[in-house]
């Protein structure tokens, strides 16, 4: 996959930070070399957060994100203030951007609080060295004071060029990036394993593409010099027939598990799409612990289910439509639903008994975990659609038994 095709929950997000009129969007421009947000002598001129995907070397594909000023005001500012909160939810990497004559601000040290709350690795970037002929006769510990951390802090002029390259470099060391990451299932495999991929085509499925958590699976188990096999449902037992020897692997779209279940053999390895991603993201055995919830469903309960991304709505919609109809089956009672989708993830999640997440393959691991802990910390159980639907066709076992991360969990 190339760098400029490389899926935004794949890239590194570096959030830039900081009140009105220090500069941030003269900084972004000068780190991607573009003019990606308007410049103005203006305060508040960015409203909303932008981003830029670009390549950040040596630490590769990465998301630029400029926000609008922490210290904004009127009701619109709170607005734009929680947008920028927001975005430091899916924060891999702060830069919190300050005036160099000015120095850390009570403001700016409520930001590096939040940083540190939210444990994101962060860099103090002092903008506008050029205007401060001061700065050039502070000594490096007068300097430091202002941070407390010399590792942590380094003086750029966005208007003059002057350090980019070093702000730059400094970025790429302060993100250790492992492979990896980004293994969704080719470390459970040898070369030339075969892996049966079953990819049902309804009205729901888009036309002429697969979908992102398909092609990303496709092209992990080519990076691991493995076979993939696709088949649609309905042609999977006819397929298994002929394929002349045993499959390694055959991972299935969630809502086809129970069909599938009954067609591959029991000593076949069988998992989905969706469970494969919880294990991606890190939220793996939280969900598998927390599809037990539906055992103990009760009349009147509120389930959230919550979306990474936003899509149109068709009758046979998974999440809206056919989620909600087997855990009513399943459980018994009349539960109420609530949707939500995109970036409008509620914080306060105590109106639920249960959340409910999709497979998240649109949002990077930052914000997945982000998710993962609002409903950790408040005891409200959290899955995704994969492992409640195997956890309701009483194969979820055998759904993740292969593995390793999630065995001890079944002893």
């Amino acid at each position: 996959m190339s760098m400029n095709n490389t899926p935004a929950a794949n890239r590194i997000h570096i959030g830039f930070f900081g009140k009105r009129n220090v500069g941030k969007s003269s900084l972004v421009n000068a780190v991607t070399g573009q003019e990606i947000s308007i410049v103005s002598e203006t305060k508040g001129t960015t409203t909303d957060p932008v981003y830029k995907a670009m390549e950040l070397l040596p630490l590769g594909p990465v998301m630029i994100i400029d926000t609008p000023g922490m210290d904004d005001e009127g009701d619109l500012g709170e607005l734009r203030v929680k947008k920028t909160r927001q975005v430091l939810n899916k924060t891999d990497l702060a830069v919190l951007v300050a005036a160099a004559p000015e120095g850390l601000t009570k403001a700016d040290r409520e930001t590096l609080a939040l940083f540190q709350e939210k444990e994101v690795p962060y860099l103090v970037v002092y903008n506008k060295s050029d205007l401060s002929a001061v700065l050039e006769e502070q000594s490096g510990k007068e300097r430091n004071a202002q941070t407390d951390d010399r590792e942590n802090s380094i003086y750029v002029s966005a208007l003059k060029g002057e350090n980019i390259d070093a702000l730059k470099e400094k970025l790429a060391n302060m993100v250790k990036v492992d492979e990896e990451r980004f293994r969704i299932v080719g470390d459970l495999l040898e070369p030339l394993d075969t892996v049966v991929l079953v990819v049902p085509i309804d009205s729901a499925a888009p036309k002429g593409r697969l979908i992102l958590p398909q092609q990303q699976v496709i092209r992990d188990i080519l990076e691991a010099g493995a076979v993939s096999v696709v088949i649609k449902d309905t042609e999977l037992k006819q397929a298994f027939e002929k394929l002349g020897t045993q499959p390694k692997l055959v991972i299935t779209d969630s809502q086809a598990f129970a069909a599938v279940s009954e067609v591959m053999p029991a000593d076949v390895p069988l998992t989905s799409f969706s469970i494969l991603m919880a294990r991606w993201k890190g939220f793996l055995v939280t969900a598998v612990k927390g599809a037990n919830a539906l055992d103990g469903m009760k009349e009147g309960a509120r389930i959230l289910v919550a979306e990474g991304c936003t899509h149109h709505r068709q009758c046979e919609d998974i999440g809206t439509v056919k989620l909600p109809a087997w855990i009513r089956k399943y459980t018994g009672v009349e539960t109420e639903f609530v949707f939500c989708s995109g970036t409008q993830f509620p914080e306060d999640l105590s109106a639920f008994d249960m959340v409910i997440h999709c497979g998240a393959c649109m949002l990077n691991e930052r914000e997945v975990r982000y998710r993962m802990k609002c409903a950790i910390d408040q005891d409200i159980p959290f899955t995704n659609y994969g492992t409640a639907i195997a956890h309701m066709n009483k194969i979820l076992a055998r759904s993740v038994k292969m593995l390793p991360e999630i065995r001890e969990l079944l002893l």
